[in-house]
């Protein structure tokens, strides 16, 4: 059996190696050893880049959104629950770009997260008090009467 020299193969797997190493300094984008380890490196901080973009966004996004609200008078927590109660499903990209940008959406927003938060505070407490008049209270941890004291 003839032996294989892969030839034409092993030209063009060198050139793609040495494209992607353009505008490395020094060796690193000449030599094919060299180019091949930093592409490697190059590629996996690439990866890992795209991940912590991610998250870096959704960060930025919760920080515009919560001093949207805060200057609203209500904390991000109780917006996004109040958002939840109403069946309100925007994301936090759709909601920090509404607070940057068209103010008086998010403020009709906050309104509504506001009124939710106290239709649900008030429907808390008729169950609390039906417990208490049955007698049936749960005397636990989360018990409907000790979250309405934390609120």
């Amino acid at each position: 059996m003839p032996r294989a020299k892969r030839g034409n193969k092993r030209l063009q797997k060198r050139k793609r190696i040495l494209a992607l190493a353009k505008g490395f300094m020094l060796t690193k984008s000449k030599l094919y050893r060299q180019a091949r380890e930093s592409i490697q490196r190059a590629l996996k901080f690439a990866y890992v880049g795209r991940k912590l973009k991610k998250r870096d966004f959704r960060s930025l996004w919760i920080i515009r959104i919560s001093a949207a609200t805060k200057a609203q008078g209500l904390s991000y927590s109780r917006f996004m629950h109040g958002l939840k109660l109403s069946n309100i499903n925007l994301d936090r990209k759709m909601l920090a770009a509404l607070a940057l940008n068209d103010t008086a959406t998010f403020t009709e927003l906050v309104s509504t997260a506001k009124n939710a938060l106290q239709k649900h505070q008030e429907v808390l407490e008729k169950i609390s008090s039906l417990q208490v008049a049955d007698g049936t209270s749960k005397k636990g941890r989360y018990s409907t009467l000790k979250l309405n004291k934390r609120q």
